[in-house]
C-alpha cells in the first residue's frame, strides 16, 4: 500500500530491513511495520490509505513553512 501510494504522492521511501540490527530489533519488532514520516511514527501494523495522504500532505505543508 505505502509504495502504491508513493507512486501516487512523489514521496521518498526507505525501506529499512532491521533483521541483525539488535537496536532497531529492540526499538521496533513488536511494531512492525512501522511508518514513519520525518522521524516521526505516522503508524503501525496497518497503514489506512486516506490517513497516509492526509499525513503526507501535512508533513509536505509543514516542509514549506520552514
Amino acid at each position: 500500500m505505502v509504495v502504491a501510494a508513493r507512486e501516487e504522492l512523489h514521496f521518498d521511501l526507505a525501506e529499512i530491513d532491521i533483521t541483525g540490527d539488535s537496536e532497531l530489533e529492540g526499538r521496533y519488532r513488536e511494531f512492525l511495520p512501522v511508518v514513519e514520516i520525518d522521524g516521526r511514527r505516522a503508524f503501525t501494523y496497518f497503514v489506512p490509505p486516506e490517513a497516509l495522504r492526509r499525513k503526507v500532505a501535512q508533513a509536505r505543508a509543514a516542509e514549506s513553512t520552514l
